[in-house]
């Protein structure tokens, strides 16, 4: 992704962005002023402790949330210009977002599910689509099954075909293991990476895990509401 002078632009860039909140007990600072660029094609992880805006800034990024400071730009999208209909369509061209609690419909099953992003990008063939990603991690038995009748693991293998089913240049991952099992998640975190590769998406990653953030070549900590720190895994 390159501007009119041939100049590589970040994936993602926040400049001083601020998020503040209302609640009961008066104004949150949620994040106060977050500086970071992250290049096409990275894999980064967010660390740090409950309630220090991990989450947050995720969602700011994705387009799911506005901040009330600063700019976020992603995928050469100033998001602070847009309105919710081109934030949807800014999601729906560039964004694929995996959940904790895996968000499936559970009146449609796997193909069905997986089919929406699809769907909404007026992509061809979005059933076709479907079943291929769905193969890809490794459901073509269960493509019939609603998530009600899938174990959790399957469900976040769903999930990442949804993810994924639509080529999105940026997955947002927010601690998708943290519903499985140790087995299970280490299966759905090496899916992840495969299928990020595969088709050469940026990756963030949310994670309490210390060692699943290290798989990734960056490591952020957020620590209430500002980067603490940011390094390179060697």
């Amino acid at each position: 992704m390159k501007d009119d002078n041939g100049i590589r632009e970040p994936m993602v860039l926040l400049d001083g962005v601020e998020l503040k909140l209302d609640s009961e007990a008066g104004s949150v600072n949620i994040l106060k002023g977050i500086n970071l660029e992250i290049a096409a094609g990275e894999t980064v992880s967010v660390v740090g402790p409950s309630g220090s805006g991990k989450t947050s800034m995720m969602m700011l990024i994705g387009g799911l949330e506005r901040q009330t400071g600063g700019r976020v730009q992603v995928a050469g999208h100033d998001l602070s210009t847009l309105d919710e209909d081109g934030l949807a369509r800014f999601r729906r061209d560039n964004v694929g977002i995996v959940f904790q609690n895996f968000h499936l419909v559970p009146t449609m099953n796997a193909v069905e599910n997986v089919a929406i992003p699809v769907e909404l990008a007026g992509m061809d063939n979005a059933f076709d689509r479907a079943r291929a990603a769905l193969t890809s991690v490794g459901l073509e038995h269960r493509l019939s099954h609603y998530p009600g009748q899938l174990s959790g693991g399957e469900q976040q293998r769903v999930a990442l075909a949804r993810a994924i089913v639509a080529e999105p240049r940026l997955i947002l991952a927010d601690e998708p293991t943290g519903n499985l099992d140790g087995g299970t998640g280490d299966s759905v975190i090496e899916l992840l990476f495969s299928l990020r590769a595969e088709h050469g998406a940026t990756l963030i990653l949310i994670t309490h895990n210390p060692a699943l953030a290290e798989q990734c070549g960056r490591v952020i900590d957020l620590q209430d509401g500002l980067i603490g720190s940011d390094r390179v895994v060697a």
